[in-house]
């Protein structure tokens, strides 16, 4: 289908741009790709890795012809901020679950927490968590998971570059984790709990790096709006027949 015709000021996005993203709290990455195609008006628009509703951070979207690079931009590694509690487990290894198996942790030391970090660092085999996108007989298991159906999955290999605790104020743990593309950071949490034998979910995440691309370069999408809508007011001004 051709393009539809769209304001001069709009053409770079059409011949091809990428945008660094700060996506928010709640909101899916098809939710930013959605809202970018109504605003710059094309509708090859696309995003190099998806973030759950529930993380936030950098999310890499291409346009025009730069979309052609998405796959490139996907195979990056990438790096992780978090927080994740002790002492109990969710069905989705986050908070989209409510939190039960609660156990005592006031055992733990510092020390071992650190420590229960190495095993996983390198490549590991990980479980998918059931609450997730990846499609299985025709249906996505999150969906079969809302069902109370569980779906069988096979492992997968990730790599975990590096693993670090960054602040422990028991229950909760900070932490920051450089990785292979696919890896379910969720995944890595909970099995982190496991090892310990006190169980663990992830409270919060955002992603900080894509490669080289870092979240301090990243665009907040209302900041990303009114630059448009400022772009658009100006043709108006300067062309008054356009119809923007």
């Amino acid at each position: 289908m051709r393009q539809k015709a769209i304001p001069e000021v709009l053409m770079p996005f059409l011949d091809g741009k990428l945008l660094l993203i700060d996506k928010p709290l709640q909101w899916t990455s098809f939710d930013i790709v959605n809202k970018i195609r109504y605003l710059i008006r094309v509708k090859k628009v696309g995003h190099a890795g998806t973030l759950d509703p529930l993380a936030t951070g950098l999310l890499i979207v291409c346009t025009g012809k730069f979309t052609k690079q998405i796959n490139e931009y996907q195979g990056l590694p990438k790096e992780y901020t978090g927080t994740l509690v002790l002492g109990a487990t969710t069905a989705s290894y986050d908070l989209e679950t409510a939190p039960e198996n609660f156990k005592n942790i006031t055992h733990l030391t510092e020390l071992e927490i650190v420590n229960a970090t190495l095993p996983f660092i390198g490549e590991i085999l990980q479980m998918p968590p059931q609450h997730s996108a990846i499609k299985k007989e025709g249906m996505r298991l999150y969906e079969s998971a809302r069902k109370g159906i569980e779906v069988k999955v096979d492992p997968r290999k990730v790599n975990i570059i590096s693993f670090e605790i960054t602040k422990i104020h028991l229950p909760n743990i900070d932490f920051k984790v450089v990785c292979s593309t696919g890896t379910y950071i969720r995944s890595l949490v909970k099995d982190f709990g496991e090892a310990l034998g006190v169980g663990a979910y992830m409270s919060a995440l955002r992603r900080t790096k894509i490669g080289d691309f870092k979240i301090e370069d990243a665009i907040h999408w209302e900041d990303l709006k009114k630059e448009i809508d400022d772009l658009l007011a100006t043709q108006v001004e300067m062309d008054p027949g356009t119809n923007a």
